[in-house]
């Protein structure tokens, strides 16, 4: 019950939304050579911004309180296990990421 230029367009309607969706589709990846640089600067960067934070609030409270140096050097031991644990935290992410990654691949082999 479909006329023939009905479908003839519903045809080309499809043709059309096809090379849309090619135009449109998603590149390929391809390795970044800067990403290990990347990672390990966003490392460093974590931890001398939990030091950094961490002498920070210790040397206002010690000129708040008067207990110089002490506070300041409780708050970097703090400040860098914070920066410690924040890397880690990256690490385990960006291994989970590659992980992932691995499981695809071993899913869908490429031919």
């Amino acid at each position: 019950m479909t006329d023939p230029d009905d479908k003839a367009r519903l045809d080309a309607l499809g043709a059309r939304i096809d090379a849309v969706k090619e135009e449109h589709a998603p590149k390929p990846r391809t390795p970044d050579h800067h990403s290990q640089a990347q990672l390990a600067w966003r490392m460093v960067i974590e931890l001398v911004a939990g030091l950094g934070i961490g002498f920070g609030m210790g040397y206002g409270l010690d000129a708040v309180f008067g207990t110089s140096p002490w506070l300041m050097i409780i708050f970097i031991f703090l400040g860098f296990a914070a920066g410690v644990k924040t890397m880690m935290r990256s690490a385990e992410e960006v291994q989970s990421k590659r992980m992932a990654e691995l499981a695809e691949e071993n899913d869908h082999p490429q031919r």
